[in-house]
């Protein structure tokens, strides 16, 4: 369904977040992730003070390293740009997410170390994002090119870690019916 054209009006804000996954010659995957805020208006910053229009008021980036099991087994995270210099302390929480499972509970994980007065919003944000991002990345990196291994499972189920996560994959759906027709539960109406 196409969105309706838009009311007049001008931009006042934009947020990028771009991620980016990669395999390592050692074996282990690495997410990077970069998130950047900036205005199209001459910005009044509290700290920085006056900022040219598009100059980021955030630029924050994030390199998480997983093995095969898709534990965190190093992550770097650098702040840039950001509204005050003090927000680098929450920099601070960053190193508790190392040894933690990418997979079901990740965001909790992340909300856990570092919500609130313990972490960075946006920082946050883009660890979300990586959660994501390791997904599309490796499963199908592993499901082509390392086919010993496969696709990362989900809980002890043994299911598809993607079954049950959005509506073309639900277990009920034609999709999973035509391409995993053995995990096919037929929707009870």
């Amino acid at each position: 369904m196409p969105i309706d054209k838009p009311r007049p009006r001008r931009q006042i804000h934009t947020r990028e977040i771009v991620s980016r996954g990669y395999v390592r010659d050692d074996g282990m995957f690495d997410i990077e992730a970069e998130l950047v805020d900036h205005k199209p208006f001459v910005y009044k910053d509290r700290e920085r003070g006056e900022m040219r229009p598009g100059a980021p008021i955030h630029l924050i980036r994030v390199r998480v390293t997983v093995d095969n099991d898709l534990i965190v087994r190093d992550i770097a995270c650098e702040m840039l740009e950001i509204p005050f210099g003090y927000c680098r302390g929450a920099l601070g929480s960053v190193p508790s997410l190392v040894a933690v499972s990418v997979g079901p509970g990740w965001r909790r994980a992340v909300d856990d170390r570092m919500r609130g007065r313990k972490g960075c919003t946006h920082l946050r944000e883009l660890l979300y994002c990586v959660g994501t991002v390791v997904f599309q990345a490796i499963s199908p990196y592993r499901e082509q090119f390392m086919s010993e291994i496969g696709a990362p499972k989900g809980g002890d189920d043994g299911l598809p870690f993607f079954l049950d996560q959005c509506y073309s994959w639900s277990t009920g759906s034609p999709v999973v019916q035509e391409y995993f027709p053995v995990h096919f539960r037929r929707k009870v109406e």
